[in-house]
């Protein structure tokens, strides 16, 4: 091993935001706030998600590649119709794409994410 996984940074327009979107989808809480950039994390010494704060940002596409991903996480859910509802309410937007154990979305900026189910 050469090293441990601190944390993923995702590029936006609005840190705060995205981070508030994030901690609730993931049950995360705010561990740091210097405006252009935030983290949450389950507590200020784990590894979190960070948000950064970049000019001039260019969501993803879905499914196309014109504007990579750049990244995605995939949610564990219990249900995915119950999922679907909450980040629905969240601010989230449904994709095309999915099948029997996932569905895609993309957060209020465009990155998109996952519901899965094992």
């Amino acid at each position: 091993m050469i090293g441990t996984w601190h944390g993923l940074i995702i590029d936006c327009p609005d840190p705060s935001s995205l981070a508030a979107f994030y901690a609730e989808l993931l049950g995360m809480v705010k561990v740091q706030d210097d405006g252009d950039w935030v983290v949450i994390g389950d507590a200020p010494d784990r590894p979190g998600v960070a948000f950064q704060q970049v000019e001039d940002f260019r969501a993803p596409t879905w499914p196309t590649q014109e504007a990579p991903q750049q990244m995605h996480f995939d949610v564990r859910v219990d249900d995915l119709d119950a999922g679907e509802r909450a980040v629905l309410e969240l601010g989230a937007r449904r994709l095309d794409g999915g099948g029997e154990t996932y569905r895609v979305f993309a957060d209020p900026i465009g990155h998109p994410f996952c519901l899965v189910t094992m």
